[in-house]
């Protein structure tokens, strides 16, 4: 139901929770697991759990990084118990379905979902494109990773059953996370070289990646912003080179 669609656990210790996970996942008519860097895969613990998902199972992509399962994605989920502090964009749940519906039908998505001690690192986080935590009671919020699926995955198919596909003249091609963070690098280049960032802390780096992920450029506007630093590029080269031909040469003595 929705070829588009991937979710991504990273690092699941427990198997019978991946198992639990693709039966989840199965029912809401999500297909494509990814899985990253499992403690314990395949594992019988694993089928036994899915209860007539093994076919999930069989399928699935193992990665070694996170990086590896997503950078094809235009937009990346991070589900976490709270919500972090690194400027994402933001959605609920039912947000989210929506988000995934309308996203889906151009690009890849990715729902991503941590250990189940620990979650999502923060290095991880800077993988995703959006964050999202499933509100509960507060003084006990704590889900099962396959209950976490099971509820982000029923709001996708929930969505589907009402969102209308855009018109062609609406759509809008969005750049894989790895353009982007292709794009980023660009960027870091041409401000070291500018000398804008002497004395900048690595946060003010963080805070331009989280920027144009929150803007969410689609690849015209981030290949007209690649043109523009290329076109800065040049124009600060041809000023170093006068800057060297002015300069007096220094003295013999």
């Amino acid at each position: 139901m929705f070829p588009k669609l991937r979710v991504v656990l990273v690092q699941t210790f427990h198997p019978g929770n991946i198992g639990s996970a693709a039966r989840a996942m199965k029912t809401m008519g999500v297909e494509r697991l990814y899985l990253v860097n499992p403690v314990s895969y395949p594992d019988p613990e694993a089928t036994r759990m899915a209860a007539g998902a093994s076919d999930l199972l069989d399928n699935a992509v193992i990665c070694e990084q996170l990086d590896d399962a997503v950078k094809d994605c235009s937009m990346v989920i991070g589900a976490s118990a709270r919500l972090r502090n690194q400027l994402l964009t933001e959605v609920t749940p039912r947000q989210l379905g929506e988000e995934v519906c309308k996203a889906s039908l151009q690009g890849e998505v990715a729902l991503v979902f941590g250990r189940e001690r620990t979650g999502l690192h923060n290095e991880e986080m800077a993988s995703c494109t959006h964050q999202v935590s499933i509100p509960g009671n507060p003084d006990y919020s704590i889900l099962n990773l396959a209950q976490a699926v099971q509820l982000l995955c029923y709001e996708v198919f929930t969505a589907s059953q009402t969102t209308q596909p855009q018109a062609a003249a609406e759509q809008r091609d969005y750049p894989t996370l790895e353009a982007l963070r292709g794009f980023e690098g660009h960027l870091e280049k041409a401000l070291e070289a500018s000398g804008m960032l002497r004395g900048a802390s690595h946060k003010s780096l963080d805070r331009l990646s989280t920027l144009f992920r929150r803007a969410r450029p689609d690849i015209q506007e981030l290949g007209l912003l690649r043109s523009m630093i290329s076109r800065m590029e040049k124009l600060g080269r041809a000023q170093q080179a006068r800057e060297a031909e002015d300069k007096p040469p220094a003295d013999s003595h």
